[in-house]
């Protein structure tokens, strides 16, 4: 079986796949990153994952609505394609999180200015 040469093929390929996808998750991840201004939360192995998630949505998105047969999240085109896919997914985990906007109550005189997580301690701390 492992001294078959078009298995051990197979499985050579399978690995280099999965070494691109890894690179190239890593750096459309960070360039996502990049963008979006503000903390992001995660570390390593989050922005590899959002940036293969983001290669997925982008390129597919993009496939789904142009005539293109096959787009290569590698080549330059498929890139900003990626990146965008993972500026959407990291806008989107932003906005159901909640720290782009903070909720107000009807005794608030003023303009928010503190993220949401400072202003409910405060509240709790008051109460």
């Amino acid at each position: 079986m492992f001294e078959d040469p078009q298995f051990m093929k197979a499985i050579h390929d399978a690995l280099h796949e999965v070494l691109v996808w890894v690179g190239f998750g890593t750096l459309v991840g960070l360039s996502a990153k990049a963008i979006m201004p503000g903390r992001d939360p995660g570390g390593a192995v989050t922005t590899t994952l959002m940036g293969i998630g983001g290669s997925v949505v982008g390129c597919g998105t993009l496939m789904f609505f142009t005539d293109m047969p096959r787009i290569s999240p590698i080549s330059g085109f498929g890139f900003l394609a990626a990146t965008f896919g993972a500026f959407m997914l990291l806008f989107s985990y932003r906005l159901m999180a909640g720290s782009f906007f903070a909720e107000s109550q009807d005794d608030d005189g003023f303009i928010h200015r503190k993220f949401r997580r400072r202003r409910r301690r405060k509240l709790v701390e008051e109460s």
